[in-house]
């Protein structure tokens, strides 16, 4: 993964040393032949002269967000044309976490929950604003040939189930509701991302997973989901933020905007996501 913070680890006095003539002899020769002009260039505009957006902007969003911001960057490129969306990043919320803490170049982050946003608080250059809410399902096979009703159904002896790590919004909000229902079980995997889980299950290679609300819909009858009782106690919130990196805060603001905004809300919600 790049970033865009450079180390010089693993290089000795030498080769530093020879870097820096390098360096030195080039500045000097730039000086000399730029005869006084300026060797720094403007940062690239977020706007044209008739004030649109221009420019590029980069989102990492949770695996869980994958369908709805999909649409959401398709509808919001539709509305401003001189903005192009690079391929959003889409992982678990910690991953992305990490990546975003390490350097990664990304504009705007929308997490899965608000502890994973706070991991990055120093990132952030405006304050995380919650967006959608979304709560566990219990995915299983169509027609639910194990006739799994609860969650106490998954620590029956040969059930296989897949969930989310622990570190992973959707494994810890699956921890909460095991504790509480004062179930133990042991999964036979424990994924990084949510859409990771849902795969297990859409391919028949574990029996259920524990996934949100919204991926069961995304499954559009791949999966049937399982209601569980108590839910509400681990909906998750969804925030999302400017990064201090953003190359066009402007963009990313304007983006921020949109996801908040009417239209926004309804192609969220057409996904299965509730207002906060």
């Amino acid at each position: 993964m790049g970033t865009v913070r450079q180390r010089w680890q693993g290089w000795d006095g030498r080769h530093r040393g020879h870097l820096l003539t390098t360096v030195a002899a080039v500045a000097i020769a730039g000086i000399v032949g730029l005869s006084g002009c300026s060797a720094t260039e403007p940062a690239p505009a977020s706007t044209s002269a008739d004030g649109a957006l221009q420019g590029e902007l980069t989102i990492y969003a949770a695996a869980s967000l994958t369908a709805s911001f999909t649409e959401l960057a398709e509808a919001f490129s539709a509305e401003n044309p001189g903005v192009t969306i690079a391929p959003i990043s889409f992982d678990g919320s910690s991953t992305l976490a990490t990546q975003i803490s390490e350097g990664a170049p990304a504009d705007v982050f929308a997490s899965a929950d608000d502890a994973t946003m706070q991991q990055v608080s120093a990132e952030l250059a405006s304050a995380p604003i919650a967006f959608a809410t979304n709560e566990l399902q219990i995915a299983v096979q169509p027609g639910n040939p194990l006739d799994i009703t609860t969650l106490s159904d998954l620590a029956e002896p040969g059930v296989q189930v897949a969930v989310c790590a622990p570190a992973v919004p959707c494994g810890a909000a699956a921890r909460i509701l095991l504790d509480a229902a004062a179930v133990d079980l042991t999964p036979v995997t424990e994924e990084q991302n949510v859409k990771a889980v849902l795969t297990k299950v859409e391919l028949g290679e574990v029996d259920a997973g524990l996934v949100y609300v919204t991926d069961v819909r995304d499954a559009a009858g791949a999966v049937e989901g399982v209601a569980v009782d108590g839910a509400d106690a681990a909906r998750n919130n969804y925030p999302i933020a400017v990064l201090n990196e953003a190359a066009h805060p402007a963009i990313a603001a304007a983006f921020v905007d949109f996801v908040l905004s009417a239209p926004g809300q309804a192609i969220l919600a057409s996904y299965g996501f509730v207002t906060p």
